[in-house]
């Protein structure tokens, strides 16, 4: 594929808002989970939650979307001068040639939960009030982040679960490859809700204690929630070495089982293999991989394999969901501008929590940052059915 330069980027998440808290929390090695105290929820698990979203208000016109989902987005759009840089690629390239895609999984269900509890008590319908278009539907993120941006090309949302805002960006450079479009903003928003929590609780799947990627005492996730974003743009003839590109993106779909992985990584490798053969690259040529690593068993045994497999043992790799928890259809996309961070700022990010190395997991996984030039990075996101995508970003030659 042709490269596609990443001309600006954002994350919110709960290490803080925009890239100077996100960068820092990173160079000192601090997680961001805290002990669950969301809502009405009563578990003993680890959350990442993005403070102060109650107060976030949304512009008069819109208000409509009002939910914490789209707060989250509206939050994650003012950082780093995020809009303004859209603004000028819709001034380059004209508002309809500049896409939306952006990734989620339960979107704004938080609503209907809260909708819920007001039913009526004789016909159990929800409250005149509810409003499923705009505040709880896939599509209502993408929708009013379109709006807010004032853009006017093709729009999207994704929702493969774990893997959606990935599969955000494979989306965006297809349509840019076909001419449709010279520009996208392409993300994932996905925020808190009772949803989750008690779904992953109830599939065995939540740890008590902050998640331990690749620990031989992992015993599951957090839950984290998050808005990442990246303008990608057609690649100019001239190219700075500072410019950061999008080098390749692979995808499979490997449908083994509808919440467990195929147990050697058969998918996973597959997305890998997609991703270097759109960058041209060998395995060898990546200096660092941000590992899917939700810090269940059974996922970072087959990532395990596959990133062996293709690999080898020596290539460093770390999680950095144990800092940001899982942020789940916002995952892709944050662990994005966590590879853009790693390339602009030399760091190859830690794994945290990790007190004893699983000896059957034979990767280089980091548990302390490590400063090195790097010319090419991957990032893994795996979402449940096997819904695989993997991500090649890198620096211009």
């Amino acid at each position: 594929m042709t490269p596609l330069r990443l001309t600006h980027f954002t994350a919110t998440s709960c290490l803080g808002r925009g890239l100077g808290a996100t960068l820092a929390a990173l160079e000192a090695a601090r997680s961001g989970l805290k002990s669950c105290d969301f809502e009405t929820v009563t578990l003993d698990t680890q959350i990442g939650e993005v403070a102060g979203l109650d107060a976030v208000v949304l512009p008069a016109a819109l208000r409509a979307f009002d939910c914490r989902n789209n707060r989250l987005a509206q939050l994650g759009l003012e950082q780093d001068g995020f809009r303004e840089a859209v603004r000028a690629a819709a001034s380059r390239w004209g508002r309809q040639r500049v896409g939306v895609f952006v990734g989620t999984s339960t979107a704004g269900i938080l609503e209907t939960e809260i909708a819920y509890r007001s039913r009526d008590p004789d016909t159990g319908a929800l409250p005149a009030d509810f409003d499923y278009q705009h505040r709880q539907n896939s599509f209502s993120v993408s929708d009013y982040i379109r709006r807010v941006l004032e853009l006017e090309g093709p729009t999207l949302s994704l929702c493969t679960a774990c893997s959606s805002s990935a599969k955000a960006f494979a989306a965006a450079q297809r349509m840019i490859a076909a001419g449709l479009i010279d520009a996208a903003v392409v993300g994932g928003v996905d925020s808190l809700c009772l949803t989750t929590l008690y779904g992953f609780h109830s599939l065995q799947l939540m740890a008590r204690t902050p998640c331990r990627p690749f620990d031989l005492r992992r015993d599951g996730l957090s839950i984290g929630e998050a808005a990442a974003f990246a303008l990608l743009e057609r690649a100019h003839e001239h190219r700075s070495s500072a410019d950061l590109l999008l080098l390749g993106a692979g995808e499979s779909s490997d449908a083994h089982h509808m919440s467990s992985p195929q147990p050697q990584g058969l998918g996973a490798r597959m997305a890998m293999e997609r991703a270097l053969d759109a960058a041209g690259l060998a395995a060898s040529d990546v200096d660092y991989i941000n590992l899917h690593g939700t810090g269940t068993p059974s996922n970072d045994s087959a990532e395990s394999q596959a990133v062996s497999a293709l690999f080898g043992p020596d290539t460093p790799c770390s999680s950095t969901k144990a800092a940001t928890g899982h942020t789940l259809g916002a995952a892709g996309a944050l662990e994005a501008v966590v590879c853009a961070l790693a390339l602009r700022h030399e760091l190859l990010p830690a794994g945290l929590n990790l007190d004893e190395r699983d000896p059957q997991l034979k990767l280089n996984y980091l548990t302390q940052n490590v400063r090195a030039p790097l010319a090419a990075v991957l990032s893994n996101s795996f979402g449940f059915g096997g819904v695989n995508c993997a991500l090649l970003f890198g620096r211009a030659a």
